[in-house]
């Protein structure tokens, strides 16, 4: 292998959140839609985007990648949604671009596509961005720290880890 081409990349463990958006730093509580506010998917966090470019949330394997959504699974076994916009999926992914797929190992803070807010606005749907910590199972729960207001897209944000 010449230059590392062909190399595989490998999974690290890393407990630290990333934005994946800058923006408004939203409690989950606070999300418009009941779904997430009601934490019915998991608990998490939201943002409000100032910005188009999406960046992974955690270092982690991508799961899903859905017309509006994102899955991915980090070392540890913790699952995360980032779920761009309340709504969206009724645009049929048209406002999305997407850099990875599933199966692609991704570093936290790494860019993995980006939204058109205008498609977005126009369809009069909420740029609310969540993320969610999904698929744990009886007895287990997240601890998470989101320690900013507002945030930069990319930068480390917290910290969340199994128990």
């Amino acid at each position: 292998m010449v230059f590392g081409f062909g190399k595989k990349k490998e999974l690290k463990a890393d407990d630290a959140l990333y934005a994946p958006f800058s923006g408004k730093v939203l409690k989950l509580e606070e999300v418009s839609d009941p779904v997430f506010s009601k934490k019915m998917m998991g608990d998490g966090y939201a943002i409000v985007p100032t910005d188009n470019a999406i960046k992974a949330p955690v270092s982690a394997t991508v799961t899903l990648v859905q017309g509006h959504a994102f899955g991915f699974t980090r070392a540890d076994g913790l699952e995360v949604l980032l779920h761009v916009g309340i709504d969206t999926v009724s645009l049929n992914g048209a406002p999305f671009k997407f850099t990875v797929k599933q199966g692609d190992i991704v570093d936290g803070g790494q860019s993995v596509g980006t939204v058109d807010w205008a498609q977005v606005e126009a369809a009069g749907l909420s740029k609310e961005t969540m993320v969610i910590f999904t698929g744990m199972v009886a007895g287990q729960n997240v601890d998470f720290s989101v320690t900013a207001d507002t945030v930069t897209a990319g930068a480390k944000v917290g910290t969340a880890s199994v128990k």
